[in-house]
């Protein structure tokens, strides 16, 4: 089936806005006590634990280093490997995993692979010389290539794995950080890089009796193979005679449930609201075609594939796959209209075009008229993340797989032998959380617990209590010397490695820069920040009227409004213009905005003495 939306007919797009209203109104939670979420500690806490590996013993470290990472994923190793190529040796990285990866070590489940194309999503493959195998590569060969990347650059010495950092404090007199690991490491550090990214906390829904199952249950970021059988790319083995449940219909879901639909005596997929699923037609890499790529190509395909994302949509489409239709669709709008067209409305007709598509796509293939309603996404196109799959609708077809449509609340109560939905119970063997990752909580509990104390004492937890405050989403006035690599308050791209890589080599840059001159402490100006934040929370406003009229999930807090939720935002211009914004930053040369051995190192240092 195309995705081109050009193709679809015309549509009453009225009786859409109404329908897209009413099932975001059955969604929207009445009471406080509606879709709330339990930290995993609170009775899970073996849910936090690392199935995949153990930390072997090792003699406390004891060091100085120029630079600390905080996380071995893609954060951590780009903001290492460009340290590297600048010429910066001191690196010490701290991973909780027994291996870098991050969230590609954590999430094994079956089915599990990229969305996003290979080509653009795999970092630094000019520099590692690799070829995927496959556009849309699975989660063992993006561990493979973290695993590549690390050895490219030497890093594997430079690794503390199995290792949790407690607390980082700020040391104003020397200028520099005191690092503390669960592992009675103490170091200290020029400067420190914080890439724990924000899919590494397993999330669980707060459903009433959910600690009395008796059956067996796992997050799919911590998925029990020595239960299931199989692996992410072998059939599961031991569910021949289990009754399976998951909660969650989000884009892990969609690639783990064929897997157990194909196994499990029974699975029920408990869904509150349904994904957008368009064809994934994955193919094998064409080694004459990778052949005949330029050097520079892997830069210019990333942009362009960020570049659909924004206003600019260029008149070329590189990547050309499900990510990028809208855009497609738009450029033949615009094009057809004239230059008086009306841009938001053109829009608004290739989104409901587009995901009109995707329900026909629903009936094309799910056989029962019911579960074929049940399965269809009644939103705008970004609302949630797309999702992509060749079986997934598929596996509804099987007598052995029951779609249960539950209210907005979802899963009303979990027994010792099952799950409810409207007083119904389904009998469970096993349950399956696809629920996500923790979001919402502070700093320090999504990094694992681990306290930040900047200036006079101050904790990052406290000066974020309202939301988080930066300069370019990277540096926090008050924390010297410390970065944060985040899409928050920061460029953001569907292609999340795409910004990832140009905040390691802007660190990387500032850090080389520092070192070069002598710098001891450089922090945002007060100034400099608030004029950043109020940029975001602007841009945040004029966007808040697109994911008000969303369905409830973690884009817009679950359909309820939050204090400093604005603050959360990403830079309105888009991925292209922050790259640039940050490409003119160093070519200035001039530190504009941050203060150099300022007012807070001055102060610190006087009362030392």
């Amino acid at each position: 089936m195309s995705n081109d939306a050009a193709t679809t007919p015309a549509l009453d797009l009225e009786a859409l806005r109404q329908r897209y209203r009413e099932e975001r109104d059955k969604r929207v939670a009445t009471d406080a006590s509606e879709r709330r979420y339990r930290d995993p500690e609170e009775g899970f806490g073996h849910l936090l634990d690392d199935p995949y590996g153990t930390a072997p013993p090792r003699a406390p470290v004891t060091e100085d280093v120029d630079v600390f990472v905080v996380g071995g994923g893609f954060g951590g190793l780009l903001t290492a490997a460009r340290l590297r190529e600048a010429g910066v040796d001191r690196i010490r990285i701290a991973e909780a995993g027994s291996d870098f990866g991050g969230t590609w070590y954590w999430n094994r489940y079956p089915g599990a692979a990229c969305d996003i194309e290979s080509y653009i999503y795999f970092p630094l493959l000019e520099e590692t010389g690799y070829m995927p195998v496959e556009r849309y590569s699975k989660a063992p060969e993006i561990r493979e290539h973290c695993v590549r990347i690390a050895e490219r650059y030497d890093l594997y010495p430079r690794a503390l794995f199995s290792t949790q950092v407690t607390s980082l404090d700020w040391d104003g007199a020397a200028a520099r950080w005191l690092v503390v690991t669960d592992r009675g490491d103490r170091l200290r550090a020029r400067f420190v890089v914080l890439t724990t990214g924000p899919l590494n906390r397993p999330k669980l829904p707060d459903i009433p009796g959910i600690e009395t199952f008796a059956g067996h249950s796992f997050h799919t970021s911590r998925w029990d193979y020595g239960y299931t059988g199989g692996s992410a790319t072998t059939p599961l083995d031991r569910l021949a005679d289990k009754r399976v449940g998951i909660i969650g219909t989000g884009a892990t879901a969609i690639q783990c449930v064929p897997p157990l639909a194909r196994a499990a005596e029974h699975l029920t997929v408990f869904q509150r609201t349904p994904s957008g699923v368009d064809p994934r037609d994955n193919s094998r890499t064409d080694p004459d075609w990778w052949a005949s790529l330029k050097p520079g190509w892997q830069k210019q395909r990333t942009e362009n594939f960020s570049a659909q994302f924004t206003a600019a949509l260029p008149p070329d489409d590189l990547v050309r796959d499900g990510w990028t239709v809208l855009a497609r669709a738009m450029r033949v709008k615009v094009a057809e209209a004239g230059p008086d067209a009306d841009y938001a409305a053109l829009h608004d007709l290739a989104d409901f075009e587009k995901m009109q598509m995707t329900r026909d796509r629903v009936d094309a293939i799910v056989a029962d008229p019911a579960t074929a309603e049940a399965l269809k996404p009644w939103y705008s196109v970004y609302c949630k993340r797309p999702c992509f799959s060749d079986d997934y609708l598929q596996a509804f077809n099987r007598p052995n797989v029951t779609l249960v449509q539950t209210g907005r609340a979802g899963v009303e109560r979990i027994t010792p032998t099952g799950a409810i939905v409207e007083g119904r119970e389904y009998p469970l063997d096993c349950l399956v959380f696809a629920t996500g990752f923790d979001t919402a909580s502070s700093y320090a509990k999504r990094s694992g617990g681990m306290t930040i104390m900047g200036v006079a004492g101050t904790s990052l937890n406290e000066k974020w209590s309202d939301g988080p405050s930066t300069l370019h989403g990277m540096h926090t006035r008050g924390f010297p010397n410390c970065f944060v690599l985040s899409q928050v308050q920061a460029g953001m791209s569907p292609n999340f490695p795409h910004m990832i890589s140009e905040q390691a080599f802007h660190v990387a840059h500032l850090v080389e820069r520092c070192l070069e001159q002598g710098v001891g402490a450089v922090e945002p100006t007060e100034a400099a920040e608030a004029r950043w934040v109020d940029g975001i929370v602007e841009g945040v406003v004029a966007r808040a009227k697109i994911f008000a009229e969303c369905t409830p999930g973690y884009y817009n807090n679950e359909g309820r409004p939050a204090p400093g939720a604005a603050r959360n935002g990403t830079f309105a211009p888009g991925p292209l213009a922050f790259a640039e914004l940050l490409r003119r930053w160093r070519e200035e040369g001039d530190f504009a905005g941050l203060e150099l051995d300022g007012e807070h190192a001055r102060a610190e240092k006087e009362n030392a003495a």
